[in-house]
């Protein structure tokens, strides 16, 4: 089912529109400045001061000041804050390790945004539901404290198998041209539109062996040296944080087939375009990488 449509000074949750135009008033909202730190910083001996250590992110605490107004209507503030509660209540999300569902916000001028998380509380204050208004406290906790642009981004990137990226002219005799004993080499380009790192999830489709996705601008490789993929057969990479998994299309874990140095959890897209390239061998340039994204942004 597609998401809702937004408007300025809406917020999605679940189903659920709240904000402005609908009959669930967003009286404040905090949380979406910067998320808390975990600091490392550490005294420092016989001296003023601190060594600053690491900061890390901790997971962002979004309360939403709201009340329901359906004027003479109970049953109608009792089936909102019902409804609230259904969508944090589906045991694909409450019961899975990992999983999380969206909080969309969008402000004027702004495109839309989403935070990725746990809603933890929904607590209505029914003394004056039979006239048609609930006052009502939410809490969504965004594990993922990052801000997420609302639609997916994908790009496709054959293998390709002329050596040196093609043919320049003149043509001069002899023209080499792979024939897929030698692993093959294709750019493509990612462009993350937002402010943050983004986390791709990666497809390799076969059929293809011996499979490198390197982001040329960094340098930081993914390597699967005993990958051997048929026609139809796939692997996934997904280094989304609280996911940064390995599968296969049966479902099962395929962790192992990356190399010891190959680091899922420093495979980021930098604000900004990237260069990819992919090596593998492939007699039948039919397989395909596809890296799908969501752009990424440090505030609202």
């Amino acid at each position: 089912m597609p998401p809702l449509e937004l408007t300025d000074w809406q917020y999605e949750l679940g189903g659920v529109l709240m904000g402005a135009g609908t009959p669930i008033q967003v009286l404040e909202t905090t949380g979406l400045g910067r998320p808390p730190v975990r600091d490392a910083d550490v005294d420092q001996p016989s001296m003023d001061g601190v060594f600053a250590g690491p900061d890390y992110y901790a997971a962002r605490q979004v309360q939403i000041d709201a009340a329901i107004r359906i004027p003479g209507d109970p049953a109608a503030c009792h089936d909102v804050v019902a409804a609230l509660q259904v969508a944090a209540d589906d045991p694909a999300v409450r019961l899975a390790g990992g999983v999380t569902m969206p909080l969309r916000i969008l402000r004027p001028g702004r495109p839309v945004k989403r935070l990725n998380g746990r809603l933890r509380r929904v607590d209505p204050e029914y003394k004056q539901v039979i006239h048609g208004y609930v006052p009502l406290d939410i809490e969504f906790i965004a594990t993922d404290p990052g801000f997420y642009a609302d639609e997916e981004t994908t790009t496709e990137i054959p293998l390709g198998w002329l050596t040196g990226g093609g043919f320049a002219a003149p043509v001069v005799a002899p023209i080499f041209v792979q024939s897929g004993t030698t692993a093959a080499d294709r750019p493509g380009w990612a462009h993350n539109q937002g402010t943050s790192h983004a986390w791709p999830v990666i497809r390799i489709t076969g059929p293809v062996a011996n499979v490198s996705v390197i982001h040329s601008t960094s340098g930081r490789r993914l390597d699967l040296p005993t990958l051997n993929l048929t026609a139809g057969q796939w692997v996934e990479i997904d280094t989304r944080p609280g996911y940064r998994t390995v599968t296969r299309e049966n479902g099962g874990n395929a962790s192992t087939l990356l190399s010891a140095a190959s680091r899922i959890d420093l495979f980021s897209l930098p604000p900004g375009q990237s260069e990819f390239r992919w090596t593998g061998f492939d007699n039948t340039n039919s397989s395909r990488l596809r890296l799908t994204w969501r752009d990424a942004y440090t505030a609202l």
